[in-house]
């Protein structure tokens, strides 16, 4: 199963699998790590689509009799070692670099939630236990700190019935947990997979989001991430989704302060997280006057808009990364460029730059 996703190569171990696989051996002296590159390049897996079988394509399968015939261009064994010797050098540069990026993506991450932070708290105050604390710890001076309860209204989903499902017209954007990717770079949501007519709303009693909503998943593994979309249009929400309209100031504000609350704390005990609204609405937040809330929006749709950028350079390099080590494992193994000659010159220089 999935061998045309790359699920095959030479492993190193003795052990046992599951009977989703199917185990050859080789009756000859060939190097084992020639044939681990040769069997996961782009043209086998090419090949193994084509032998697959199945009625789910994320899950077509190979017969073993068709694996069983399928040829396997050997070059002479000294040939073998020096593409093996060439793309365990190569590949580990790669990976090297990719392992590069993948922490430069960490780090921007930990600096996003350090800037946010730093909008909401101040760390010179010390909480002298006055009042309650909030989960971001002291407030700034002048600020106060309400339950959200005291400061918003919460919509309830709708549940949405299997024939409405594909619909892609109606005045309403029909938003579930899955639409949150949905989000532009700055957390704006306005589009769905679903929407329904006004009618229909009325029909199925569903409440209208307004415009400037923060959304937050309910239940499930997603209400554990940080993802909370505004609204930038009326909508209906799923049942597993609910709304938080603030009575006043900037949506930006709000979703960026939710966005740090760690949902974790708050889900109720169970086989399946679930958060109920009274856990949300007993939660203190450090509430701004509204010329500052506005400023703080400003900031972070800008901070969002820069982060958004370097995410996709990073994301970039990491997939032209592995698209050139995938090249590169194709190109060697099928003779495509002579390895004695490229070993001499680091091949990942363009990939780098």
């Amino acid at each position: 199963m999935k061998a045309w996703q790359g699920s095959v190569g030479i492993s190193a171990h003795r052990g046992i699998i599951s009977g989703h696989y199917i185990c050859f051996r080789p009756r000859h002296d060939e190097d084992s790590r020639f044939l681990n590159w040769l069997l996961r390049s782009d043209i086998y897996a090419a090949e193994y689509r084509r032998l697959s079988r199945g009625v789910r394509p994320n899950q077509i399968e190979i017969d073993n009799d068709g694996l069983r015939v399928l040829p396997v261009r050997l070059p002479p064994l000294e040939e073998q070692r020096r593409i093996a010797d060439f793309l365990d050098a190569e590949t580990a540069r790669i990976e090297g670099l990719a392992a590069l990026r993948r922490e430069q993506s960490r780090l921007w991450r930990a600096w996003n939630e350090s800037f946010l932070h730093a909008q909401f708290t101040d760390r010179s105050v010390v909480d002298d236990g006055t009042r309650e604390a909030t989960w971001l710890g002291p407030v700034p001076h002048g600020w106060s700190a309400p339950t959200i309860g005291r400061i918003a209204r919460f919509t309830m989903g709708t549940s949405f019935p299997h024939e409405y499902q594909g619909l892609r017209e109606g005045e309403y954007p029909f938003i579930k947990v899955g639409d949150f990717q949905l989000a532009d770079e700055v957390g704006n949501i306005g589009t769905a997979e679903n929407w329904i007519s006004r009618e229909t709303a009325r029909r199925l009693g569903a409440r209208i989001v307004p415009p400037g909503s923060v959304l937050y998943a309910r239940v499930g593994a997603a209400l554990l991430l940080n993802r909370r979309p505004i609204t930038t249009r009326p909508a209906v929400v799923d049942d597993n989704v609910r709304a938080i309209t603030f009575a006043d100031g900037a949506p930006h504000y709000w979703g960026a302060l939710l966005s740090l609350l760690d949902m974790g704390q708050l889900v109720n005990p169970g086989p399946v997280p679930s958060i109920g609204e009274s856990q949300v609405a007993a939660v203190r937040v450090p509430t701004a006057p509204k010329d500052v809330q506005t400023a703080i929006a400003d900031r972070v749709v800008q901070h969002r808009r820069r982060l958004h950028r370097i995410k996709a350079s990073i994301d970039r390099q990491v997939d032209l990364l592995a698209e050139r080590r995938q090249a590169l494992i194709t190109a060697a193994v099928t003779g495509q460029f002579d390895v004695s000659t490229a070993s001499g010159r680091n091949v990942t220089d363009g990939a780098s730059a």
